[in-house]
């Protein structure tokens, strides 16, 4: 009872919110300029003299903007693009400040050029695959039939200021690299780089190849299983993965002793194994029965890791 009249309740909502493609984008891009503008003034009269801290002040207050936006649109998956297009202004923000001119000029340019192109990359994506207002994330939409009534207090939680702590977490490493490091590039930099690199490209393939099977696929059983897919069971995420253990390397690197900044990446390791992964996994297993059998013969996340996956529920009948 409860899941149909949250289906009406938001059909219903959705007539009067019906809008184009180009409409959509357009509420998005104001939902942004929006927040970027709040989270600059935020910046400027935050009550803290630490520029990480007044950044998270910023941080904060823009998600703010954005969940006004997904709740005045009805619709979540207008924050999704914030966890790839928040850290670009942060980097480039640091990296302008009076106290990053004390830092060592050739890794400040390769990890704003990196988190620039990770983020315009991801950024892309979600743009390429959002078909407007009326589509939301699947797993938004279960959790709406699963909460009910309470399910704005959830996405402003949950869904919009986790994923900015979390994001804000591991820009911390951004953070040490560019303004608190002192010491030159070096070997450990260049091991960043490519670990951070690997990670853009695994993502960038990883998209792609599912892009082209979503395009083509005509049979609701199938998965993808070639490339990437084959080896792994959730490139993306391991790319994702890459990208931020490299941004920790370079905070390594930079400001060695700085030890607090590998609880970011290990946070986020942690949030994709024990919640995302499973998640989406059962979410396949309800609706692919083959997908069990491909679970014992494909690794979860590191390509070509063998492992014995713990059984996520009853087979589908």
């Amino acid at each position: 009872m409860r899941i149909g009249a949250i289906a009406r309740e938001r059909a219903c909502y959705t007539v009067t919110m019906a809008m184009s493609l180009s409409e959509s984008r357009m509420w998005c891009l104001l939902a942004y300029l929006a927040a970027m503008f709040v989270g600059a003034v935020v910046w400027w009269f935050a009550p803290v003299a630490s520029p990480f801290w007044r950044m998270a002040w910023a941080d904060v207050a823009a998600t703010l903007v954005v969940f006004g936006f997904s709740r005045g649109l009805n619709n979540t998956s207008i924050y999704d693009p914030y966890w790839s297009v928040a850290p670009v202004p942060m980097a480039a923000g640091w990296s302008a400040l009076p106290a990053a001119v004390h830092g060592d000029a050739l890794r400040q340019l390769v990890v704003v050029v990196l988190v620039a192109i990770w983020g315009a990359r991801l950024t892309l994506n979600w743009l390429d695959r959002w078909r407007g207002n009326r589509h939301e994330d699947w797993r938004y939409v279960d959790i709406r039939a699963k909460v009910g009534r309470g399910y704005w207090l959830v996405s402003l939680f949950g869904l919009h200021l986790f994923p900015t702590l979390m994001v804000l977490l591991n820009l911390s490493n951004v953070y040490l690299a560019l303004v608190v490091g002192r010491r030159p590039f070096g070997g450990l930099d260049a091991l960043a780089t490519v670990v951070t690199v690997v990670g853009i490209w695994c993502e960038t393939v990883a998209d792609r190849q599912l892009r082209d099977f979503v395009a083509r696929n005509r049979d609701a059983a199938a998965f993808l299983e070639d490339g990437l897919w084959s080896v792994s069971r959730h490139p993306n995420y391991f790319g994702e993965l890459c990208f931020w253990w490299g941004i920790c390397f370079f905070a390594m690197a930079a400001a060695p002793h700085e030890w607090w900044g590998l609880a970011g990446p290990i946070a986020m390791t942690s949030m994709f194994w024990f919640v995302s992964i499973p998640l989406i996994d059962n979410h396949m297993l309800k609706k692919r029965p083959r997908y069990r059998q491909h679970m014992s013969l494909v690794s979860r996340l590191v390509p070509w890791l063998p492992e014995a996956p713990p059984p996520l529920g009853k087979s589908p009948r």
